[in-house]
């Protein structure tokens, strides 16, 4: 059997896609039956139009951890958060899956720590790409997100969104059993 599907595919990255990601990601997600949404939202913009897109689905929005760009600091905007808590979303704050003890590897010994090279190796696909499989083993490994069935993930290349995939999730023990089965949208430049 063979299928056609189309990829949006943008000129350029960033949060003018947010909207047209978010809407295609919905149609898809109504296609397939998929009820389970991961978005990567840094100060909360983008959740809010998840949860408000989404709405009656599992959204989780995933964070930057608190302490990423400032020690303490988290960078999500309260009056976001209230948003997204009010609109049935979750919030998942905690440490980066390819970020973490590699950041701390790298700034101590200046050298790459392993999941450097898987994220380097996802960012080969957009910045994106990186993020939603990152948040994804984050969402699974909190255990917001079933690991039985296809979910819909959606980040971006800095703010808003403009990555948008259909996959199989895994836990972070078991990454390399992500499954990414459809991509419904992605930046065509870095």
């Amino acid at each position: 059997m063979v299928r056609e599907k189309s990829i949006l595919y943008f000129d350029k990255v960033g949060e003018e896609n947010t909207d047209e990601t978010l809407r295609a990601a919905k149609k898809r997600a109504e296609e397939l039956g998929i009820r389970d949404i991961v978005v990567a939202s840094t100060r909360g913009g983008t959740g809010v139009k998840a949860v408000e897109a989404f709405n009656g689905c599992n959204v989780v929005v995933v964070t930057h951890s608190t302490g990423l760009r400032e020690p303490g600091k988290q960078e999500l905007l309260e009056e976001n958060r209230a948003k997204i808590e009010a609109g049935g979303g979750k919030i998942l704050t905690t440490g980066h899956a390819f970020t973490g003890v590699s950041r701390a590897i790298r700034k101590k010994f200046d050298t790459v720590g392993l999941a450097d090279i898987v994220a380097q190796t996802l960012r080969m696909f957009g910045q994106g790409m990186k993020v939603v499989v990152e948040c994804v083993a984050m969402a699974v490994d909190a255990g917001l997100i079933p690991v039985d069935r296809d979910i819909i993930s959606i980040a971006g290349s800095g703010k808003g969104a403009d990555t948008a995939v259909v996959l199989k999730p895994a836990h972070l023990q078991d990454l390399f059993d992500t499954y990414i089965s459809e991509i419904i949208a992605k930046p065509n430049t870095p």
